[in-house]
């Protein structure tokens, strides 16, 4: 399914109707998404952390080798959100879909649209014949947990994150 068209969507906020699509991202789309990228660091209180270039995220997800894939919510021919995702291997499940960002532009929140994202992300995590999609929240992002709760996620208290920089 390479494009979702929902109309009307009922706006929970407001009363007027959005055509929402959701589609595969493609290089153009890059410098929104690194716009969102920001919005979503400072939103995690780490505005400085994002240090990726242009170039590097475009050769990334679509150079001869790209790494990452996404889908991205569109409302009025404006990019509103996207989910970005790579294969993760595990030796035990075999491949799994890495949800690396889920972001919904915060006047858009509410609207239904990370839904639309993440039952996307799902459709192709089993298109792929993957068995899990696996992703990491901040522990103090309530509003995040609560909307992955409706997925029935499971939250695993046992794994702590591991980083090495260089």
């Amino acid at each position: 399914m390479a494009e979702l068209n929902l109309e009307p969507a009922t706006d929970k906020k407001n009363t007027y109707a959005m055509n929402i699509t959701i589609r595969r991202a493609v290089k153009e789309d890059c410098p929104r998404l690194l716009q969102l990228v920001q919005e979503l660091a400072e939103y995690e209180r780490a505005p400085n952390e994002v240090t990726v270039t242009l170039s590097h995220f475009e050769e990334s997800g679509f150079g001869k080798n790209p790494v990452w894939w996404a889908f991205v919510a569109e409302v009025e021919g404006t990019i509103v959100g996207f989910a970005l995702y790579y294969i993760r291997y595990s030796t035990w499940k075999g491949q799994r879909m890495y949800l690396e960002d889920l972001v919904v532009t915060n006047e858009m929140r509410g609207k239904g649209i990370g839904k639309l994202l993440m039952d996307r992300l799902i459709e192709e995590a089993k298109d792929k014949g993957w068995n899990a999609m696996i992703w990491q929240v901040l522990e103090w992002n309530e509003p995040a947990i609560n909307f992955y709760k409706k997925f029935k996620a499971n939250f695993d208290p046992e794994w702590v994150n591991v980083t090495i920089t260089w």
